[in-house]
């Protein structure tokens, strides 16, 4: 398959691309201005954080499949490639325990705070007196925003901590055993703390909003490792800065990697850099399955994973 022409729209892991290299003759989408190159070219290959809408595609004629490197694909306009007989596929599962283990960490780190008490003890603060008492995690009342796979998988560790779960989705799950709310809002006024894990796209964009953290209140806490897009982030900022909310751990921002001064400024907040599916394992298995969607189409087979869209 080394004469099929594929197109990388975004950063990708070394390994990912040796073996697209491997296998594909891969060109650039920032050097790419050939316009025969541009025809040629039947694949695109991108992040999670990819842009892929009509007018991109408007430049390549014959692109017949587009892999999607992480589970998100809400920068993809999957009806425009729809419209052209494109199928788009993405690489659920493989990371759900990852982002799930983060989850937990964000949980913990904001309950006790525990990248201040680093900072308390590398900047000899103890010398002054004790560090400040924390929140209890075990015990406390979780509520989470999406209980699809990732959701699910939370939930499950939550579980170990006697954490009470609850949650709100597009509708009411039945066969999962937590109340559900009909709302964030509504999630949010029950919980000490609330974390999200829906899909981005325009159907969740802001949902997360001062309504929100304003029935989550003084004492509870927000985490984020779903999309920066579904978090109102102004709202959020000044929830944290006036302490509407207690604190915050965020994996995800509304413009990633520029993330607001304010934001990185505030003590009451733990900040990771987008990093839920980040461990060599897991980054592997999803390197092999966006190469393993690319080399299923493109050999006639079934493909692995496309997005529930394009599956019909």
């Amino acid at each position: 398959m080394d004469s099929i022409d594929i197109l990388r729209v975004s950063n990708l892991p070394p390994f990912l691309i040796s073996d697209l290299q491997a296998a594909y003759m891969v060109h650039d989408n920032a050097h790419i201005t050939d316009p025969d190159a541009l025809k040629r070219v039947r694949g695109i290959v991108g992040g999670g954080e990819s842009k892929v809408d009509g007018k991109l595609l408007s430049l390549f004629p014959n692109v017949e499949i587009i892999s999607v490197f992480g589970v998100g694909y809400d920068g993809i306009d999957v009806q425009a490639a729809k419209d052209r007989g494109i199928v788009v596929t993405h690489t659920p599962d493989v990371l759900n325990d990852d982002v799930a283990d983060l989850a937990l960490g964000l949980l913990l780190s904001v309950a006790r705070h525990i990248p201040q008490a680093d900072r308390f003890v590398r900047n000899n603060d103890w010398l002054d007196g004790p560090f400040p008492l924390t929140k209890k995690l075990t015990g406390a009342r979780l509520g989470i925003v999406g209980l699809g796979r990732i959701g699910q998988a939370i939930a499950k560790r939550a579980q170990a901590f006697d954490m009470k779960i609850s949650y709100t989705a597009r509708s009411a799950k039945a066969d999962l055993p937590y109340p559900y709310y009909p709302s964030a809002k509504a999630l949010a006024a029950e919980v000490d703390f609330l974390l999200a894990i829906t899909p981005g796209g325009d159907g969740t964009r802001g949902m997360i909003n001062a309504e929100v953290f304003e029935a989550l209140g003084p004492k509870g806490y927000f985490v984020n490792v779903a999309r920066g897009s579904v978090v109102d982030q102004p709202a959020l900022i000044d929830a944290l800065k006036h302490k509407r909310i207690a604190g915050a751990g965020l994996d995800v921002y509304l413009d990633e990697p520029r993330v607001p001064a304010e934001l990185r400024a505030l003590q009451n907040v733990v900040l990771t850099p987008h990093m839920a599916s980040g461990t060599l394992e897991t980054r592997r298995a999803m390197a092999d399955r966006a190469l393993a969607n690319l080399n299923a189409h493109f050999k006639g087979l079934p493909l692995p994973s496309a997005v529930p869209e394009c599956r019909t």
